[in-house]
């Protein structure tokens, strides 16, 4: 039964969106005369250009990196496709999800290993799925109230190293041998030991507040809305389909190389991108809830290594240094909702809220970037927007949202096939945008993803 606790959402661009008209000069050379949401009253921050490192499974080619080092050529690969003069960079902010101990602020660390001056300040923000699209929006409101004229925004997750924590009681008792004064003191604390005591702590990647893991989540939600094992299985041959011929285009102009320390090899393409048949991935068994469960590694996003980086400013600061944006970047709302029954339902409430806060419809965009964190989580939520009984009874809408037109949805891939850096995503989603607008010659893109804890992100970024 899903539940019916209010969503909330929030978004620091306080001032309503008012259409303007204005001529749009398209990539062909045709003028168009398109509405555009450009504000009179303040200023146009801007998405400048974004990169990423390779996105790689888990515990192959980076396995013996660190996070901070995958950030940094994420960083040193975008100062070189920009061209912006490292000095211009006012502020860094990264997102991260997992944490390496060692770096916990790795917006810090991978700027000073990436070789810029330490007067720049940094930090690091950690919101499950949609870390990097807060960097970005943090980044945005920063240079919208004034504070600062350019930024750059990123991710990073690293999960070939992820933490091995010893026993609760293990570390009392190495902690107790610290206030140990006597021979015999210490030998108590050793008396307390049992073979349990020495079993390690794997990091945890469920949630706190339920217990349950985001694919059994993510199952619950399949089964909810109805979607079947088949669907989930089709869309998920579409996204490596996809991403497979957007690779072998050159539509994938985001990857940069990285240079793996201490060899010669070179890693200049995302490793998990595999086209297989319906027959193939149908004898997959299901990954999370058996013998019923329909969610599968096959229909899954798999652990992986990566980093991205963006560069925003305002258009001003733009014009001064001789850039070329990409996009603006118009607005942006975060929502939750119950962790329990709608934890992967992010998207299905962002999408009508930033549309009505945009003065937006759906026949106004031209690209759609969704996360995919399972096939059968984002089928559930297109489902759950095409569904009058959902809508009014959850979303407060007078009537089903309408169908999220599939022909305009990741056509590069996604996260199920490109991979899914938790703190890295947000930037690859906006950047596949940006570059998509170019591209097929559109105008608004929408972003939308799920993250942990019941939230999820929507934004609207327009071309420049």
């Amino acid at each position: 039964m899903l539940s019916r606790r209010i969503s909330t959402t929030f978004s620091p661009f306080a001032i309503k969106q008012h259409w303007s008209s204005s001529s749009v000069v398209c990539a062909k050379g045709a003028t168009r005369n398109r509405k555009s949401l450009a504000r009179s009253n303040a200023s146009n921050i801007v998405f400048v250009d974004g990169v990423r490192t390779p996105f790689l499974r888990s515990e192959t080619d980076y396995v013996d990196m660190m996070p901070h080092d995958l950030a940094r050529m994420a960083f040193i690969g975008l100062l070189k496709q920009t061209g912006v003069p490292k000095e211009e960079i006012e502020y860094v902010v990264y997102g991260n999800v997992l944490h390496e101990t060692k770096t916990s602020n790795v917006a810090r660390e991978a700027i000073l290993g990436a070789g810029l001056t330490d007067r720049i300040p940094a930090h690091t923000v950690t919101m499950a799925c949609i870390s990097s699209n807060q960097a970005i929006t943090t980044v945005a409101a920063l240079l919208a109230a004034g504070v600062y004229d350019v930024g750059v925004a990123g991710g990073v997750e690293f999960l070939s190293d992820r933490v091995i924590k010893l026993s609760p009681q293990l570390r009392k008792i190495i902690l107790g041998f610290n206030k140990a004064k006597t021979l015999s003191a210490r030998l108590s604390l050793l008396t307390k030991l049992r073979p349990s005591s020495f079993l390690p702590q794997m990091q945890n990647r469920g949630e706190f507040s339920t217990g349950e893991s985001m694919g059994e989540s993510g199952d619950r939600l399949a089964a909810a809305f109805k979607v079947s094992r088949r669907e989930q299985d089709e869309f998920a041959l579409r996204s490596h389909r996809l991403a497979k011929e957007a690779e072998e285009k050159g539509f994938l102009s985001d990857v940069v190389p990285v240079n793996v320390p201490g060899t010669a090899k070179y890693v200049t393409k995302d490793n998990g991108i595999r086209v297989s048949t319906m027959e193939q991935v149908a004898r997959l068994k299901p990954a999370f809830v058996t013998p019923h469960g329909t969610i599968t590694a096959a229909n899954s996003s798999y652990m992986t290594d990566g980093a991205s980086a963006c560069l925003i400013t305002t258009e001003e600061k733009a014009k001064t240094l001789g850039l070329k944006p990409k996009a603006y970047i118009r607005d942006y709302v975060y929502n939750s909702q119950d962790p329990k029954d709608q934890l992967l339902l992010g998207p299905a409430y962002s999408t009508p809220k930033i549309l009505e806060r945009s003065g937006l419809t759906l026949e106004d965009i031209d690209v759609f970037e969704y996360h995919e964190a399972f096939a059968g989580q984002l089928l559930a939520n297109f489902k759950a927007l095409d569904s009058d009984f959902f809508c009014r009874n959850y979303m407060n809408l007078p009537n089903k949202f309408g169908n999220i037109p599939m022909d305009k949805v990741n056509l590069w891939g996604g996260s199920l096939s490109i991979g899914h850096p938790f703190g890295a995503t947000g930037v690859r989603l906006t950047t596949h945008t940006a570059n998509r607008l170019i591209k097929e010659d559109g105008q608004f893109g929408l972003i939308a993803a799920c993250a942990a804890g019941g939230q999820g992100v929507g934004m609207i970024i327009e071309r420049y």
